[in-house]
């Protein structure tokens, strides 16, 4: 089966209006974040956010499938030595507006420079909320299964009598273990935190996130031959990871060099031949690649 990559170049509010209701099988995109990227995007101030966001929200809400997911990255920042509540009015703002806030996963940049500030440290993560619009939503976790690793060497080594039942939990939750389960195990399941680091081969872009982060939602939330939309693709991180797990990818930017960059990256012999008769395409215009 052909592999499709749609790009749009213009603001994803208009852009998103031309993708028809419950198409998407997943949404991952880092838009940017208030006061941020100001000469790039315009830069969208802390108090005003939660306003600009959620016409997009909804719009990503119309052609997310009921079997869904939107991984949102977004990170809030300080204001007059304290944190913005800006991230946590957007959720609760897009909680009104249908959707599901499902969970909320932590991404720890293993590699962050060190720092300090008079009342803080440096932050060495970031969030990636998780949205859908029902609770039976796809998601296949056994592609992100890990390896078991020394935890089982150590733990599983000597087990107690209490280790080899489900006991009731220490606090109260009802639920219990049965560690002797892991014994035979090679994998296991992951945590909702993410070790990885900041550092990228893609460098054309400010904020540009590792490919193994967006690698991660797809494969758990989709499978070969579904379609992920990045509505703020910047350098197209998203799609060229779709495109290389077989999956399609539709991505939108409002700046035209990073539209022209994700065309080079994902089909540059395409983009040569569309280049050699014609000048750059003018803002609004799409293009469509098929990978076989």
């Amino acid at each position: 089966m052909e592999i499709r990559t749609d790009l749009y170049l213009g603001d994803c509010r208009e852009k998103l209006e031309l993708l028809e209701d419950n198409t998407i099988d997943l949404i991952v995109t880092s838009p940017p974040y208030a006061d941020q990227r100001r000469d790039t995007y315009g830069g969208i101030h802390h108090d005003k956010y939660v306003k600009w966001f959620l016409p997009i929200s909804n719009q990503l809400l119309r052609v997310l499938k009921p079997t869904g997911t939107f991984i949102l990255n977004i990170k809030e920042k300080v204001v007059d030595g304290e944190r913005s509540t800006y991230v946590m009015e957007l959720i609760l703002e897009m909680r009104k507006q249908g959707w599901l806030w499902t969970e909320e996963f932590i991404w720890h940049k293993k590699n962050s420079y060190p720092g300090k500030w008079p009342n803080r440290f440096r932050d060495s993560w970031e969030r990636l909320l998780q949205f859908n619009k029902d609770r039976k939503f796809n998601m296949y976790q056994e592609e992100v299964m890990i390896p078991m690793g020394d935890w089982a060497k150590t733990r599983l080594k000597n087990l107690s009598n209490t280790d080899k039942i489900r006991d009731n939990s220490k606090v109260g939750s009802g639920f219990g273990k049965n560690i002797s389960n892991w014994l035979e195990r090679d994998k296991a399941y992951p945590t909702n935190v993410l070790h990885l680091a900041t550092e990228c081969s893609n460098k054309n872009h400010s904020a540009a996130f590792p490919e193994e982060l967006p690698e991660w939602f797809i494969k758990l939330f989709t499978k070969e031959y579904d379609t992920v939309l990045d509505p703020f693709m910047g350098s197209g991180t998203t799609l060229i990871v779709a495109n290389r797990i077989k999956r399609h990818s539709i991505g939108i930017d409002i700046v035209p060099e990073y539209y022209e960059m994700v065309n080079m990256q994902i089909n540059p012999v395409e983009l040569y031949l569309l280049e050699s008769n014609s000048k750059y395409e003018k803002t609004g215009s799409k293009k469509s690649h098929i990978i076989r």
